[in-house]
């Protein structure tokens, strides 16, 4: 096995250049202006990386060299992000767990040695298997871009595959082996990491689960303009408590519609309501059951119950964001989106609660949004922080 370059000295690609982030044409393809010419660039990161690939921020190509004539000319590795630069090369990740592990830089793996990487084992295939004294260890590596004040969560998307490999490794320590992940946080700022249970449940309460039988480690990293690798790296603690208390079916949720042209619609005791083209963020919540209710929303035919689902059937598209938690964000939600929107649709969704609207209309997507980003954020992870001083 190849030993990895020193990292705190020589930089993870030999030669970048700086671009201006554009758009995302497809899940591996994102457009930039590079010194006034649009190019195509690689994205090698399936992730959502919504709070990452926001318009006219700094990204970092690389000359492509490995994909043949005709496709894109560069890669996209890395992207700065209020001064924080954010690896996306997940495949390179793997190559950052290995430097730390050869420099005993993983808390409980410091005497441990790599025996191989990309080992397989039975019908899978792990990121690395490692020897310590008699003992075998299989280790999963994962990247982890998404991160607010304090706290890291990954995954940004579902990962059916992620959740797998957990329910792998449960399934070999029963046949001798000690198995873990490690988190790769691609900042050093968050103290604190969690299962992203918001965007991905189904992953959170099997990580949940496997807290007494697979070991997780979180380690935070800062990358240098250049890309060479700080020596700065902290871990993260996981607050289990914290997760134990959040990760709940149960919660509030916002959908985001779109409606291509103006139209009119008969929206119940409301009546006959104009709704202006443009993108819309409807705020509800689900003490209990919350995925079925999302499931509900998101399709199409159905008896109409209410306000939104008048909506919802002429809306062209539909995207479900959970917030999952105890906490009662519901109305906490409308007030923000409220100072954000570019109008409202009065007592819309709200006839049961004081608040104005619980509809909200933008004359662009909001997904690309600093502002909208930011509501995101703080109501996913940093509001965790200020709810909870003493983690």
């Amino acid at each position: 096995m190849k030993t990895t370059v020193n990292l705190f000295r020589q930089p993870l690609f030999p030669a970048i250049m700086p671009a201006r982030y554009l758009r995302r044409l497809n899940r591996f393809v994102i457009e930039c202006d590079l010194d006034g010419r649009v190019v195509k660039a690689h994205l090698p990161n399936p992730g959502r990386l919504w709070e990452l690939l926001v318009p006219g921020r700094v990204v970092k190509l690389a000359k492509n060299t490995a994909l043949p004539e005709g496709e894109t000319h560069f890669t996209a590795v890395a992207v700065e992000r209020e001064g924080v630069t954010v690896l996306l090369h997940t495949q390179k990740s793997n190559d950052v767990v290995q430097f730390l592990l050869e420099q005993r830089l993983v808390p409980g793996l410091e005497t441990a040695a790599i025996v191989k990487r990309e080992f397989s084992l039975g019908d899978s295939r792990f990121d690395f298997l490692l020897e310590e004294g008699k003992e075998k260890i299989l280790l999963e590596a994962k990247s982890c871009t998404l991160f607010g004040a304090s706290l890291a969560m990954f995954p940004d998307a579902v990962t059916a595959r992620g959740r797998r490999h957990l329910l792998e490794l449960a399934a070999h320590t029963r046949n001798g082996y000690r198995c873990g992940v490690i988190f790769v946080i691609h900042s050093p700022r968050p103290g604190l990491f969690l299962p992203d249970y918001h965007t991905d449940y189904a992953f959170s309460q099997t990580f949940r689960a496997q807290q007494n039988i697979l070991f997780f480690r979180a380690l935070g990293i800062a990358w240098q303009e250049d890309l060479r690798l700080s020596t700065d790296i902290r871990e993260a603690k996981i607050p289990w408590p914290l997760l134990d208390r959040e990760c709940r079916d149960q919660g509030s949720y916002l959908l985001l519609l779109t409606l291509p042209s103006d139209i009119v619609v008969s929206v119940g005791s409301l009546g006959r309501i104009h709704f202006p083209a443009g993108y819309y963020l409807y705020v509800g919540s689900a003490k209990r059951n919350l995925a079925k209710r999302l499931e509900r929303h998101l399709r199409n035919r159905k008896n109409f119950h209410w306000h939104i689902d008048y909506l919802r059937d002429v809306a062209s598209s539909c995207l479900a964001l959970p917030f999952r938690t105890q906490d009662d964000l519901e109305h906490d939600l409308a007030a923000a989106l409220d100072r954000i929107a570019d109008w409202s649709i009065p007592k819309f969704g709200a006839a049961d609660c004081s608040c104005p609207s619980h509809l909200f209309g933008m004359t662009t997507n909001p997904l690309p949004r600093p502002d909208f980003l930011k509501l995101l954020q703080y109501f996913r992870m940093d509001r965790l922080i200020v709810a909870n001083r003493d983690l």
